[in-house]
């Protein structure tokens, strides 16, 4: 099942359970896809899916952090919640090790060496660990790698 139509199912169930806040978010999600395939009129495979509900949990931990600077804990405890939701629409990560090795391999293959090709490194570990790990985890890991 298609991670597609597996958002559509956990809807539908949502619906059933009368769930609101979990049926509130899945629509966010679905209304994000819809969007994506209107605005480059095509239909979206999984990793595109993964893309929208990384870009949708980042968009949740900037608002988590600036509720909880500006005392709204009960909107920091919702937007929580919706991450939550969102997070198992994702793939397992990686751990920090992984990535570590990750970015040791991609360094060598690039033949990378100082902080100067940070980008390039950054580019090649963007493609291959999409989805698969968080990317500030990913660009510290490169960082360390490149200025041991």
């Amino acid at each position: 099942m298609s991670l597609k139509d597996q958002i559509a199912e956990d809807m539908k169930a949502a619906m059933r359970a009368k769930d609101s806040a979990r049926l509130g978010t899945i629509r966010l999600l679905q209304a994000a896809m819809k969007q994506k395939e209107v605005d480059e009129r095509a239909t979206l495979d999984d990793a595109a899916i993964v893309a929208i509900v990384d870009k949708l949990i980042k968009q949740r931990k900037d608002s988590i952090s600036a509720f909880t600077q500006a005392g709204r804990q009960d909107l920091a405890d919702k937007e929580a919640a919706e991450m939550q939701v969102l997070a198992a629409y994702l793939p397992a990560r990686l751990s920090a090790d992984e990535i570590a090795a990750e970015v040791k391999a991609i360094v060598a293959e690039t033949g990378a060496s100082g902080p100067a090709d940070m980008g390039k490194v950054m580019g090649a570990a963007k493609t291959r660990l999409a989805g698969k790990a968080d990317m500030a985890a990913v660009s510290a890991a490169v960082k360390a790698a490149l200025a041991a």
